[in-house]
């Protein structure tokens, strides 16, 4: 049977819908694959680590359910998670474990830093990475075991940053997580605030992952009076920064970086009045394409309600497809071959295994995904907006 046909039943259960293609073997001996995790799973980010393990676990059950065969046998995937607590040192500790005593051939971690410490020696140890990180330059190294999941954050930029200053005004401030992806964020950021004609009037980056307490660092940016502020990192201490600028008078926009999520912001902040001139990413629950409509549904139905975020989803896609890439590729142990089948992989996904509706893999290892969209808040209300239309903003 061909990955054609057996992927063309759109709007059925994913279990089901999988079950020719993952096949069956209910009678043969199961052999047990780990995937490895490596990610904050304490600290400031562990949310935001939770919530991207959450996504690989609920993928792998997924893809048990409905039985895989790899070369005529049937495995069980098992995702194997460490905590790094976001310290790239940790992270590369943990690719090796997880490679020599887990035998893992595939390991997702969900930090720049971290990814770029797997990096240097993935290819050694026949590792494929999967990094969940929108830093462009994590797939453009020349790394040829490792696939970037989700959007370059380049592609946001200019659309951000000429809406905020078109809104608000052409000062700056920057109060960004300290972290790697915020670095390679901040210096891709400064040169096209400029570019566009503003002014950068304050630059003072936070640990988000360690502080609980901001108003020092949001102080001494406010005292440079910006008309927006550029923050970011996980969520939640994204959403403090937020606040505490709120209550300490700041009346301009916010710049969000995409690894916070505006719906998780808003619950820190109570509510999204306080974020009023925010832009950021769409949030997946907001998202009206049929795919994520679908993948939303059904998450709401298992976890009681609550709504996925864009780290369960796109995690969740990136362990599907490697299911897909290992029968593919023929082997669950063969990193080279296993990434070599990860285009073909993605396009056999189905629909409601593909809720942000990646269409492939680029020359450089990236998810592509076709336009995407950004979100804004108006009047206390979240709207979506459409790249193009706010690059066209004047």
């Amino acid at each position: 049977m061909t990955i054609k046909r057996l992927c063309g039943r759109a709007g059925v259960v994913a279990a089901v819908a999988t079950t020719a293609l993952l096949g069956t073997g209910a009678a043969m001996a199961q052999q047990v694959v780990h995937i490895g995790y490596s990610g904050p799973l304490s600290g400031g980010a562990a949310k935001y680590g939770q919530e991207v393990l959450e996504g690989m676990q609920m993928a792998a059950a997924d893809v048990n359910q409905a039985g895989i065969e790899v070369a005529g046998k049937k495995i069980k995937l098992e995702i194997v998670p460490l905590d790094d607590k976001y310290n790239p040192a940790e992270t590369a500790i943990n690719a090796r474990r997880l490679a020599q005593e887990q035998q893992a051939a595939v390991v997702l971690v969900p930090h720049s830093g971290g990814g770029f410490a797997v990096q240097t020696s993935n290819e050694q140890q026949k590792l494929l990475l999967l990094s969940y990180t929108s830093v462009p330059q994590i797939s453009e190294r020349g790394n040829k075991l490792t696939v970037r999941i989700p959007p370059a954050f380049t592609s946001y930029l200019n659309s951000f940053i000429k809406y905020e200053m078109a809104t608000y005004g052409k000062k700056v401030a920057l109060a960004a997580t300290d972290t790697d992806y915020g670095k390679v964020w901040v210096a891709a950021f400064k040169p096209a605030w400029e570019a566009a004609g503003g002014t950068i009037v304050a630059d003072n980056s936070m640990s988000y992952n360690r502080a609980t307490d901001f108003y020092s660092g949001v102080s001494r940016v406010l005292a440079a009076k910006p008309d927006v502020m550029f923050i970011g990192g996980p969520s939640e201490p994204t959403g403090l920064i937020a606040q505490q600028a709120r209550e300490l008078g700041f009346k301009g926009g916010f710049i969000v970086m995409d690894q916070a999520k505006l719906d998780e912001v808003a619950k820190v902040t109570g509510g999204y009045a306080p974020l009023n001139g925010a832009i950021g990413v769409l949030p997946l629950a907001n998202d009206e394409t049929p795919n994520a409509k679908m993948f939303v549904e059904r998450f709401r139905k298992s976890h009681n309600g609550r709504d996925p975020s864009q780290e369960v989803s796109l995690n969740y896609t990136a362990v599907y497809a490697t299911a897909l890439a290992m029968k593919l590729a023929g082997s669950v142990s063969d990193a080279t071959a296993i990434r070599n089948q990860f285009d073909k992989a993605v396009k056999a996904l189905p629909p409601q295994a593909n809720p942000q509706s990646v269409t492939g893999v680029d020359d450089h290892g990236g998810f592509v995904i076709g336009n995407p969209v950004a979100a804004v808040v108006q009047g206390g209300q979240l709207k979506s907006a459409v790249l193009s239309s706010l690059t066209a903003a004047k």
